[in-house]
């Protein structure tokens, strides 16, 4: 079902990323993108696909009392710490909306970034579309996804396998998607996920078991095209930030060694 209302797939410049990507290294490739597609609404729209090391980040207007029993100092992804810890994830204050969430290996983070004026300039819509690009994914894998009215994300048999927080500037979206493929679910006993105590998280692996990163990936891109009538243009990291001269700085900060937790 394509939501877009457009006859036309416009172009979609897309990344997957292997490996890990620290968190404030996607971050800073999220800002870069931004000023580029704010100074030239021409640019195409965009989406970034990669995992990140293990991270518990708060939105905005986030209650650190979501938090519980985690004592780390809350940071932000633009301050690099003089000294990271190597013993437990960081928390990080982030501009997109939503409670806590955590971050981590065996999860799928789609980072969209849309000149909404090209689709629908309505947010409530645009997290619905995202909502729709999770359980179409889900339904290749045999899966029904649900939503819950009054609350944003998807959930499977009643636990959350997907949460979504948004950032919107001048109508160019930004931040995105979670998608449990094969996480360890334990990180998330740490916190109330999304701020909602009575709601469980789940994992496509659980009701999947032979699912993989590597197959959900390509369903993930090409549901996204489905909703919002794109299509899928693979490129560099280069390409996508459009600036080969940071990035090439900011894709030597992603490969940099991720401190080991013991």
């Amino acid at each position: 079902m394509n939501f877009s209302g457009s006859p036309v797939q416009l172009p979609l410049l897309q990344v997957h990323l292997p490996g890990e990507v620290p968190y404030r290294t996607a971050w800073a490739w999220q800002q870069a993108r931004l000023a580029h597609m704010i100074r030239d609404p021409q640019l195409p729209d965009g989406l970034l696909l990669l995992t990140h090391p293990a991270v518990y980040t708060l939105g905005a207007g986030a209650d650190p009392k979501f938090l519980k029993s985690l004592s780390q100092p809350i940071g932000s992804p633009a301050i690099h710490p003089e000294s990271p810890s190597e013993q437990e994830p960081e928390i990080l204050r982030v501009e997109r909306g939503g409670e806590v969430t955590y971050h981590g290996p065996g999860q799928w983070v789609g980072y969209a970034m849309l000149n909404l004026k090209r689709h629908r300039p309505d947010l409530h819509e645009y997290l619905r579309q995202l909502e729709e690009v999770v359980i179409q994914t889900l339904a290749h894998f045999g899966l029904q996804g649900e939503r819950i009215p009054g609350l944003t994300g998807v959930w499977v048999q009643g636990r959350k396998v997907a949460a979504i927080g948004i950032k919107v500037s001048r109508w160019v979206t930004y931040h995105g998607f979670a998608l449990n493929v094969c996480p360890d679910l334990a990180a998330f006993e740490a916190i109330v996920p999304c701020g909602i105590p009575d709601r469980p998280v789940g994992s496509l692996v659980h009701f999947c078991p032979e699912v993989t990163m590597a197959a959900v990936a390509p369903v993930l891109v090409e549901s996204f095209c489905q909703v919002f009538g794109l299509q899928a243009q693979a490129v560099s990291l280069a390409e996508w930030l459009g600036e080969p001269r940071l990035s090439d700085k900011l894709l030597g900060e992603s490969t940099a060694q991720t401190p080991k937790r013991k």
